[in-house]
């Protein structure tokens, strides 16, 4: 995360950041290659979207949804059940302090939307797609509250 020196000598985080997507743990919501706007210092709520601090490598950034404030700290899993671990049921509850940022929207590049479409044997993107692509490439990334109600529920 980028950092400037504050006036008085103390680090300061800008409070807006571009973050690009690597890795399928939070598909559908997010998918490699997307970008996220995350905001530093912002409140956490279940079900947010954040990016943390990795507990056990703590110069690798996640992104996860924050499920559940337990003692200790937030209760975070990943959105891809196909993707298991690289969360909390690996590192369990991750303290406060590595909670970074909460993500507020996401954007779809559209070269990978060519991408997709070359992988499926269609090259050029007809208008309707265009369209498509135009209406859907920027997104909020919004709280999912049901995530906290399930997990509550087992």
């Amino acid at each position: 995360m980028p950092e400037t020196a504050g006036v008085d000598g103390r680090e300061a985080r800008v409070p807006f950041q571009l973050i690009e997507v690597d890795g399928p743990s939070m598909v559908p919501t997010l998918y490699p290659g997307d970008w996220m706007l995350v905001q530093h210092g912002a409140r956490v709520r279940p079900g947010d979207v954040v990016i943390l601090r990795h507990p056990l490598q703590q110069d690798l950034l996640v992104v996860k949804r924050a499920v559940e404030r337990r003692e200790g700290g937030w209760w975070v899993l990943g959105d891809n059940p196909y993707n298991t671990g690289g969360d909390s049921n690996v590192y369990g509850v991750v303290p406060e302090e590595l909670v970074l940022a909460r993500v507020r929207g996401r954007f779809r590049p559209l070269t990978r939307v060519r991408q997709e479409r070359e992988a499926a044997g269609r090259s050029q993107l007809s208008l309707g797609a265009l369209a498509s692509w135009a209406v859907s490439a920027v997104r909020p990334v919004l709280a999912d509250r049901s995530v906290s109600k399930r997990l509550r529920a087992r």
